[in-house]
């Protein structure tokens, strides 16, 4: 039985010694350099720090990062990638929280590192890597682990203005990809083109089923998803064949033409989340990709990527609902009304909820917000199952499948992000001269809706929360409303808010 995810690299690299496991833009690394750069990487570390701490890493995603991340994990911890290009207030709330003695960077980008004024020591990949792998230290380090040791953590939005960390252990992610790569066909044979941030649970699936399987995992720029054409060229130079990317990448190509330009028909796989995917996109990609996999996979990053799935099997017309389908292997998935009781009757609606060995470790140094979310399964009170709740909620269908409705809360899913709106509201707050705001979400126009009082204009309001929060997290619009509406208990008035604009005629609100 595996219980280390080191394993999948292990093997693949005994199997496949000079294939290459990662490739970037300017290099790329077999999967035996991958193993012993892990190697090197993770006795550094044990000199500084002990198993199962977190190890911030912060770097861009790169063939460079792939080996810090090995590492982290070779020294017993668990790695969190933290974006270089993230509001350094918000980065800075991150590290409080993780409160980590160490960071990795390299010297790309060591001078952002030093705005952000961390006190504790920061560790140089280069010289990291210089060193040599000491085996005892690392047979030492390997034998003390257990498959629910933390592999890596993800920070995703917090209603409160504050960060959660994900932390996920080996044991949720060996027993999905062990899935997620049979369930696919996912082999020795395929290539990756990984379009995910590696700070987003997507790109989850790409790095570990390279790993497991001996595929090969071209990360592609980022810069070339502004360009349709050049990704395309990538992706055909690159021979990909599998792409696991969020709905809005997968819509950039279809909105840009880009298939006019050419196609690239080695793709065989087409994995899709994040957001809901149109089907007019979707259609689009199986006119010039016949013969390609689809699928529509579902689930938040708590919950070990994915919980859901549905292969295309039909086709389907603009403005029809595409299915989440069933559960993965392993995992149960079923919906709760808001009387805790279970939903099964097709077209009523219950919330999402999760139990099984796919379930994370909560959020770290969170026990609060862990509570609230990891809770006893309320069908069950015979013995111990703890179930997360995803604050999604779902129906059945007549054909057995599961469809998403919508939110519970006032957390969407927007550019493929899953984000509390509380957290854009609090940054707000934060804004001179702004008075009361609230954010509301255009679902079907995709954009962020920040309603405001004051006499700022849009430009003010972006530049000073743009010091807050990422670019993915600024409102796409920004209403301005002499007096918000109450209820008779004196909150905002939501629904009537939400009414003025929809007809236009937000001035009925002063």
């Amino acid at each position: 039985m595996k219980k280390n995810i080191l394993e999948y690299l292990e093997k693949s690299a005994q199997k496949y010694p000079d294939k290459t496991a990662f490739a970037d833009e300017n290099t790329s690394c077999t999967f035996k350099e991958l193993e012993c750069t892990g190697r090197k990487i993770g006795t550094a570390l044990s000199r500084y720090i002990a198993p199962r701490n977190p190890i911030p890493i912060f770097m861009e995603k790169s063939v460079e990062t792939i080996g810090a991340f090995m590492g982290a994990v070779y020294a017993g911890c668990f790695y969190v990638l933290i974006d270089t290009k993230q509001p350094a207030s918000r980065l800075n709330q991150i590290l409080d929280i993780l409160k980590s003695e160490v960071i990795i960077t390299s010297e790309k980008y060591l001078k952002d590192l030093e705005k952000l004024g961390f006190e504790g020591k920061v560790l140089m990949l280069s010289e990291l890597n210089a060193v040599q792998e000491d085996p005892i230290i690392l047979e030492t380090i390997r034998n003390q682990a257990v498959d629910v040791d933390p592999l890596y953590g993800i920070f995703t939005s917090g209603s409160t203005g504050t960060p959660k960390g994900v932390v996920v252990g080996h044991r949720s992610v060996l027993d999905f990809i062990d899935c997620f790569t049979e369930l696919f066909h996912i082999t020795g044979e395929d290539v990756m083109g990984n379009q995910a941030p590696w700070d987003f649970d997507v790109s989850v699936k790409d790095i570990y089923s390279g790993l497991k399987t001996g595929a090969t995992v071209q990360i592609i720029p980022k810069q070339l998803f502004s360009f349709p054409t050049k990704l395309i060229d990538f992706l055909i130079e690159r021979e990909v064949t599998t792409l696991v990317w969020a709905v809005s990448a997968l819509c950039i190509i279809s909105t840009l033409n880009g298939f006019e330009y050419k196609v690239p028909e080695k793709i065989n796989k087409i994995l899709f989340s994040g957001e809901s995917m149109p089907v007019k996109h979707l259609n689009i990609w199986k006119k010039y990709l016949p013969e390609a996999m689809y699928v529509n996979v579902y689930g938040p990053t708590e919950i070990t990527c994915n919980c859901t799935y549905h292969i295309i099997d039909r086709e389907y017309e603009p403005g029809e609902n595409l299915p989440i389908g069933k559960p993965f292997p392993n995992e149960k998935v079923f919906l709760l009304d808001e009387e805790d009781r279970e939903v099964t009757k097709p077209g009523e609606k219950g919330e999402i909820c999760v139990s099984g060995t796919a379930l994370s470790l909560g959020y770290y140094n969170n026990p609060e917000q862990t509570a609230k979310a990891f809770v006893q399964n309320p069908l069950n009170q015979s013995y111990l199952e703890p179930i997360y709740r995803t604050g999604d909620l779902a129906y059945y269908g007549e054909d057995g499948n599961l469809y998403f409705a919508s939110r519970k809360d006032f957390q969407i899913k927007h550019m493929g992000h899953r984000i509390e709106l509380g957290e854009i509201e609090t940054a707000l707050e934060t804004v001179e001269g702004l008075g009361r705001s609230l954010c509301m979400y255009d679902e079907a126009k995709g954009k962020i809706l920040a309603f405001y009082e004051g006499d700022l204009e849009k430009k003010q309001i972006v530049r000073a929360i743009g010091t807050r929060l990422p670019g993915f997290m600024i409102p796409n619009v920004f209403v301005k409303v002499e007096e918000f509406p109450l209820t008779k208990n004196g909150k905002i008035d939501r629904k009537k808010l939400e009414e003025a604009y929809e007809s236009g005629n937000l001035t009925s609100l002063s």
